[in-house]
């Protein structure tokens, strides 16, 4: 986008000159040491003497874990390994009695040092530097339980002098920006080498990219939230750290599993006076229209790491999930000290890809930050060897030197958005001129075109005028020409006339004789009309018989109709009489026509003969019309009744080609049908060859598959007790065999597992659990079950319906061995949250239930009751659990009175009293626990002192998880909790759990019941 301007980050008066001459550049945001650093130890407290080499040393101090019950009690007879000699800077690590050695420190904090000091000494420096717009980070390192998130991450709300450095950090950015700055987070965890966003848990793996030029790391995967103040930033907090893994070890009730990294962005619009801006400032700014200033913004990264804590897993009792999870932290966390060494020794080659925390923290260590380091320790002599090694961590950190560079930019965006609405404001005027100049040229042009059309209509009414007139003098002299013609004409006349005179005087004379001669021809014509007044008569005789002749051939033709419509095979002979009629008609018509024809020559001879008799044969022509008219109409008529039944006919011709159709159309989709029940027929034998092909190689794999339940591995990462209290594979009985096979024999039973896996493919595998055969079955689930033991197998069984086949087993089968190697498979698959959420939603609660209430036999309710202790550990199913039954079966299966079975139980209740307990604290819990309705707590209290310790243990945390919620207080005072709270807090063997319930014991609730009982 913009250029970048770095400089040093200004510590002294002394440094702020030598700023203002090297402070502009390109060079990337980081710098690796140079191989001329040296190791800097610092020799005062009075930070202006220090030089520019020591102004990006790593800082490092100390701080030292009070001693705890554990340490009281194990180290009784022993001094405390560490003295620390605050007011030197110094810290003393003691061998034995009579050896020791001295490391010096940037500070020394006693276990007294308030969480105020702390931040002040160590993070507030460094969150100053961020705020002038230098990177930062604050990192915790040290062994499990010192002390390292309490460091970092203590939220304070009971206490706000418990705060700890992100909360206080946060505190100090958001009141020294303003309201144009900009504050965002987002707040990470790598749990397992896999990065996943703790605000937004459904994000996991996320990938680091790194950018080629500058060499930053980013994460654009991460859900970056903006802070608006502290109580938004606390919020989101209790978020992530409800998300984030944690264990309960030996060493630590609340041990994180995983790495935290809190990411804050800072963004500072930098306002600079005259004098201060650069010649290249001056330059960029003559480059800008108008010779605005760019404005500039400082863009800071603060990074705050509570590491998870180095643990060695003979101390820590890690198994299972839990040695999974410590073989990651401490992969990652040797990584980092690899890094560590190789840039304290300016080796040229640094290890930064060997992990991703060596990634991610690739500006914190031998780059562009400012860092602060803190480690944590303990002073029991137990740990000699732990604090040994935070230690030397420490003062291998103390030698690096980071290249501390100020990152400010040229703020492109906003001003490109200043010139974007100036550039959009100047198109709109231009757009408006445009248009107003548009309207003016229109408004000219039709006034031109009015202009043009009047002149034209001018023009052309003066030539229509002249030529106007000059037809009128040419008509004129026509009429003269004409006026003067008729003129003679009636000369001429004048002469005819007289001659006609003379003529008609002559006719008159003769008309007498003609009148004679008319009387003559009257009397003839009398006769002449009697004649023919005979022969109508005879005429309109014939007519009436015409007449019923065409209503016998309408009756006829009302027969062929009915005939026609009752069947469709006379439509030939249909046919044939219309032809006939038609020809009868057509011979009428003829027959008709040629009287009439012959009517009409002897009415012609007669004319020709009588020229004066004219008008009464005219009369008699008219009769005759009259009479040839209704007769024209009934030929009509019967015409269209002849063309009515041939529609019909073509119509019923039609039906019959439609039908023929549907026929066919019918038999192709009955071959259709035919060829595909042949290729079902094909596939049901091609399936058929297959399941016996499966069933030979089944055969083969009995052969491979140990025949002994407890041969098989039984994966018990979900049970948190001491290896010689685990019953056998698959529910074997109690001192038959060892309690877990030995690691050469779990690697014989992998390989075999695998390589079965491999050569049947996993999907034939699940294809015979629905076997018929009962020995097929239980070899099948064995194999299933060992393959859920692996995490990286579990979701490939649930993809290919392996989940779906287990529950159908545990609904249909009914053989023992089945429903328990199940159930354990269930369980193992129940220790991831995706699979819990899909067992809940396909009724594994209720079926897991089920099982427990049908059998007895005390393997099978361990494994049942394993699974449903591990589905108690996820909230989010609790009331679907409930629902379904799981709780009450789970509370049933004390019956048996198996100790192993009871220690799944008391595993389960204390995962889903401490899920509750931890919803109420976050607000979106309320009311009266699920347990205590359904009789846990009168079961917990019955049952506390009488059960082994690890089974205790998880009784006593499950009575002090479930005494948080003042819900239950009065059923606590009712039946008796109080009193083995105090127990708890008196004689508990754990000091963890003797905290909490006196931390329970002094809440409201239950304060009323102590004062009575004093």
């Amino acid at each position: 986008m913009g250029s970048t301007s770095k400089r040093q980050l200004p510590l002294s008066s002394s440094s702020s000159s030598s700023r203002a001459a090297s402070g502009q550049g390109n060079a990337a945001v980081r710098f690796k040491t140079s191989a001329s650093r040296r190791s800097v130890t610092p020799n005062s407290r009075v930070h202006s003497n220090e030089d520019d080499s020591d102004s990006g040393r790593v800082r490092v101090a100390v701080r030292l874990r009070p001693r705890n019950a554990d340490d009281l009690l194990s180290d009784a007879d022993f001094a405390d390994c560490v003295e620390l000699q605050p007011e030197m800077r110094r810290l003393k690590l003691r061998k034995n009695n009579w050896s020791s050695e001295s490391y010096r420190f940037d500070e020394v904090f006693t276990e007294s040092a308030s969480q105020r000091r702390v931040y002040e000494v160590v993070a507030k420096p460094v969150v100053e530097s961020v705020l002038n717009g230098y990177n930062g980070t604050v990192m915790a390192y040290g062994q499990t339980g010192t002390g390292k998130t309490y460091t970092l991450g203590r939220l304070g709300n009971d206490d706000a002098s418990e705060r700890g450095i992100m909360v206080r950090a946060l505190e100090d950015i958001i009141a020294n920006t303003s309201t144009s700055d900009s504050v965002e987070i987002s707040y990470l965890q790598l749990y397992m080498e896999s990065i996943q966003d703790l605000l937004a848990p459904e994000k996991i793996n996320i990938p680091i990219t790194e950018d080629p030029r500058t060499g930053e790391v980013s994460l654009p995967g991460a859900a970056v939230v903006k802070i608006r103040d502290i109580d938004h930033f606390l919020q989101q907090l209790q978020i992530g750290e409800a998300n984030r893994h944690a264990a309960n070890t030996k060493l630590n009730t609340e041990s994180s599993r995983s790495h935290a990294i809190l990411m804050v962005y800072v963004r500072r619009s930098v306002h600079k006076k005259e004098d201060e801006i650069s010649s290249q400032e001056k330059v960029n700014r003559s480059d800008v229209p108008g010779g605005s200033r760019i404005p500039i913004v400082r863009k800071s990264k603060l990074l705050i790491v509570d590491l998870a804590g180095s643990e060695r897993v003979d101390k820590s009792g890690s198994e299972g999930q839990l040695l999974e999870e410590a073989k990651f932290i401490n992969l990652s966390l040797t990584s980092l000290g690899k890094c560590i060494n190789a840039l304290a020794e300016n080796s040229p080659h640094i290890p930064i890809r060997d992990s991703k925390l060596t990634r991610l923290l690739r500006d914190s260590f031998g780059g562009s930050a400012r860092t602060s380091l803190i480690i944590t320790i303990g002073p029991s002599a137990r740990h000699h060897a732990e604090t040994t090694s935070t230690i030397m961590f420490g003062q291998r950190a103390m030698k690096i030197v980071n290249m501390v560079k100020l990152k400010e930019e040229f703020d492109y965006e906003s001003l490109c958005r200043k010139l974007e609405k100036q550039v959009d404001q100047l198109t709109e005027e231009i757009e408006r001129q445009q248009k107003l100049r548009k309207n003016d040229t229109d408004e000219l042009e039709k006034r031109l075109r009015e202009c043009q059309n009047t002149f034209a209509e001018a023009e052309k009414n003066l030539v229509t005028r002249s030529e106007f007139l000059e037809k009128e003098n040419t008509r004129l002299e026509l009429e003269m020409k004409d006026f003067l013609n008729e003129l003679n004409h009636q000369k001429d006349l004048n002469v005819l006339m007289r001659d006609e005179v003379a003529s008609l005087e002559m006719s008159l004379k003769h008309s007498k004789q003609y009148q004679l001669e008319n009387s003559t021809c009257q009397q003839v014509l009398a006769d002449t009309t009697q004649m023919y007044e005979k022969k109508i008569a005879e005429l309109i005789k014939q007519l009436g018989d015409e007449r019923a002749h065409y209503e016998t051939a309408e009756e006829q033709l009302d027969v062929i109709k009915k005939l026609l419509s009752e069947s469709q095979q006379k439509i030939q002979q249909q046919k044939t009489e219309n032809s006939t009629y038609q020809k009868a008609l057509a011979d009428t018509t003829q027959m008709y026509e040629k009287k009439i024809a012959e009517l009409t020559k002897q009415l012609e001879d007669e004319h020709a003969r009588f020229e004066g008799a004219e008008e009464q044969l005219d009369e008699a022509k008219n009769l005759l019309s009259c009479h040839q008219k209704p007769m024209q109409d009934e030929i009509d008529e019967l015409k269209m009744r002849l063309h009515e039944m041939g529609r019909h006919q073509e119509l019923s011709v039609n039906e019959l080609q439609s039908l023929q159709s549907e026929y066919n159309d019918l038999l192709s989709e009955k071959a259709t049908l035919t060829e595909e029940l042949h290729a079902v027929n094909q596939t049901l034998s091609v399936e058929e060859k297959q399941r016996k092909t499966i069933e030979n190689e089944l055969v083969k794999l009995k052969k491979l598959v140990p025949e002994n339940d407890h041969d098989f591995e039984d994966k018990k990462s979900y049970v948190k007790e001491s290896i010689g209290k685990e019953s056998s594979a698959f529910g074997a009985p109690m001192g038959l065999h060892k309690s877990n096979p030995s690691r050469e024999t779990i690697s014989g039973q992998r390989a075999t597992i695998a390589k079965i896996c491999e050569e049947v493919g996993l999907q034939k595998i699940l294809a015979l659990l629905t076997s018929e055969d009962l020995d097929v079955q239980i070899h099948a689930v064995k194999v299933v079950a060992n393959l859920a033991a692996e995490d990286i197998n579990q979701e490939t069984i649930v993809e290919e319906g392996g989940l779906d086949a287990l529950l159908l087993l545990l609904r249909s089968s009914k053989s023992t061995t089945i429903l328990r190697v199940a159930s354990g498979a269930i369980a193992n698959l129940a220790m991831n949250e995706l699979n819990q959420g899909l067992i809940i939603s396909k009724g594994g609660g209720q079926l897991l239930a089920n099982t427990a209430s049908k059998t007895d036999d005390p393997q099978t309710l361990r494994m049942v009751a394993g699974a449903i202790a591990n589905l108690c550990g996820n909230e989010k199913l609790h009331m679907m659990l409930k629902e379904e039954g799981g709780i009450k079966a789970l509370l049933g299966m004390v019956r048996s009175g198996n100790s192993d079975v009871i220690a799944q139980v008391a595993r389960g209740v204390a995962n889903f009293a401490k899920c509750e307990s931890r919803g109420i604290i976050q607000g979106h819990r309320k009311g009266r626990s699920l347990l205590v309705e359904d009789g846990a707590l009168t079961w917990l209290i019955s049952n506390c002192n009488t059960a082994s310790a690890s089974t205790r243990r998880h009784m006593e945390l499950a009575l002090c998880h479930l005494a948080q919620n003042e819900n239950n207080a009065q059923d606590f005072k009712s039946s008796g909790g109080v009193t083995e709270l105090k127990r708890i807090a008196a004689e508990s063997t754990r000091e963890d759990i003797q905290n909490l319930a006196k931390k329970t014991l002094k809440s409201t609730p239950f304060q009323a019941e102590i004062h009575a009982e004093l």
